[in-house]
């Protein structure tokens, strides 16, 4: 299975920045768009790329948050958000059960300035992780998306001038590492373990340019598909918005 994951930062922004032939070019089985602001009547124009089953997961806000999944295969079953309406109100999660694992594609909460919304956020967090072991239980898990944290001082450019900000305050990063503690594994880390590799860039004073950016978007799996995995990579060429796709690909 090829995985793909990208914050697209406004779905109809992206469609005329190149997403298409992105995906055209992607080959992936799986596609999972976070932050799409939009629901499907909002883009029923698009000519997504064809032999792709298209789920959204919009918020119920307007022009706000919201995912989306597109998969070559149609999955044996889909769940939208995680079951609770506290948590689901933004459509910021969607599942898709394949024959071989389930895949998440997420949109975690930012704490946002002053980390105003940090209790949220980690109740998210919570019941995130509760979420997947649950689903654990039965098959392997994929989870992707803007998980909103860099993990650690290796995943920004910057971490010293950043300390306690929104992404990479002590908190956030101690909610990710109960990912990991529970037995899941930050993909690309398994692959390359060095410094400069980012997925998002302030809009601000040329930082893509100069890759002054943040590893905020994840591929993390079941500790189960270790031996499974074959590659996962940034693309930090593709353009279109202020994040970059990120993938995997795991040989089932």
């Amino acid at each position: 299975m090829k995985l793909l994951s990208w914050n697209v930062n406004g779905v109809r922004a992206a469609h005329g920045k190149g997403l298409l032939d992105w995906m055209a070019a992607a080959d992936a089985d799986v596609i999972c768009l976070q932050e799409v602001k939009a629901v499907a009547g909002d883009v029923q124009h698009i000519a997504w790329p064809l032999g792709y089953e298209v789920i959204w997961n919009p918020a119920q806000k307007k022009g706000y948050s919201g995912t989306a999944l597109f998969s070559r295969k149609k999955p044996l079953s889909v769940a939208l958000g995680l079951g609770s309406a506290e948590h689901d109100a933004e459509g910021r999660a969607i599942t898709a059960e394949f024959p071989e694992c389930y895949v998440i594609g997420v949109y975690v909460p930012n704490a946002q300035p002053e980390l105003a919304r940090l209790p949220f956020r980690q109740d998210w967090d919570r019941a995130l992780l509760a979420y997947a072991k649950k689903l654990e239980k039965k098959k392997p898990v994929l989870l992707c998306g803007d998980l909103n944290v860099a993990h650690e001082e290796i995943d920004l450019a910057r971490p010293k001038e950043n300390v306690g900000n929104p992404g990479f305050s002590d908190q956030e990063r101690a909610g990710f590492r109960t990912f990991l503690d529970a037995g899941f594994i930050d993909t690309f880390r398994e692959f390359e373990k060095g410094p400069g590799h980012y997925s998002w860039w302030t809009y601000r004073m040329g930082a893509r340019a100069r890759n002054v950016g943040w590893r905020i978007d994840y591929v993390i799996a079941s500790a189960s598909l270790k031996e499974s995995l074959k590659r996962a990579w940034i693309e930090p060429h593709v353009m279109g918005s202020d994040h970059c796709p990120v993938g995997v690909e795991v040989k089932f």
